[in-house]
């Protein structure tokens, strides 16, 4: 192998530390206050984001999700409190639903993907490191992409383009994960097969994966712990599917029934606090 081929391969590598620890804190919010306008939405949010755990956000539309995805972003500040980021070089990277995307874009689903390696990009080199196609080539293929991948996206299913989408997130070899509905416009079958990728990435490879779901069977069956957030009660809950669906806050928005069904113990044993 050549001298640079050698270190293309590292640094492909760098996705996660050569050994990392399961748990160890990436983000963590210190009584963060989501809102508008300095006006509270939630109380103060006391939580930690581990490395190889998967979070599942749950509520009501308008409950809160999107405000507190934006404020880990720093799309908007927090009211108050803060988000510290444990390793300040920690990378992160955020999937947005599909329609965020325009489908018009004259551009085919690898090379949306390749967009995940836009970090040091060069107009006089572009995407033409070894590094970076092995890299977009591994993403789609985790991703379940890899057949799609000389097609134009705007002629892909939506759940066709949600893969796009996270073959893109893949690439970026972040530490930590966003997605919001990512499996919103998928059949029930991709549904499953998208979270179980989810959670392969968060165990294989270190990752805190945060995903915002709708469906809250499959946030019990997949999420190592569950963030419900309602604006409506101005309440926030933190902790595997039996202690937030037995809460009273999500009772009173979803009903008995879910809490009746709910899993005892966390998925995998992942503390949230």
């Amino acid at each position: 192998m050549k001298t640079g081929d050698a270190q293309e391969a590292q640094a492909f590598e760098h996705s996660v530390p050569a050994t990392f620890t399961p748990g160890e804190p990436l983000l963590t919010c210190d009584k963060l206050v989501i809102g508008y306008n300095d006006k509270a939405m939630l109380p103060p949010i006391d939580m930690v984001i581990r490395r190889g755990q998967f979070v599942a956000v749950v509520g009501r539309n308008g409950s809160g999700k999107s405000t507190w995805f934006k404020t880990l972003l720093g799309m908007i500040p927090p009211v108050s409190g803060g988000i510290n980021r444990v390793n300040p070089e920690m990378r992160s990277a955020y999937v947005p639903q599909t329609s965020a995307i325009d489908s018009l874009l004259p551009i085919r689903a690898r090379e949306l993907a390749s967009w995940g390696r836009l970090r040091g990009w060069s107009f006089l080199w572009p995407f033409s490191r070894k590094v970076d196609r092995d890299a977009v080539e591994k993403a789609l293929d985790t991703a379940g992409a890899k057949a799609i991948a000389p097609r134009p996206y705007r002629e892909l299913s939506e759940g066709q383009k949600q893969r796009t989408l996270l073959a893109r997130l893949i690439a970026t070899e972040a530490d930590l994960v966003l997605l919001d509905e990512p499996t919103a416009a998928m059949d029930a079958v991709a549904e499953r097969e998208t979270m179980q990728r989810l959670c392969a990435l968060a165990r294989k490879r270190g990752l805190g994966v945060v995903v915002v779901v709708h469906d809250l069977e499959v946030a019990a069956e997949h999420a190592d712990i569950l963030f419900f957030v309602d604006r409506e009660t101005s309440a926030f809950v933190v902790g595997d599917a039996k202690t937030v669906f037995c809460h009273p806050a999500f009772r009173r928005q979803y009903g008995d029934e879910y809490c009746h069904k709910a899993p005892e113990g966390p998925h995998r044993g992942n503390d949230a606090r």
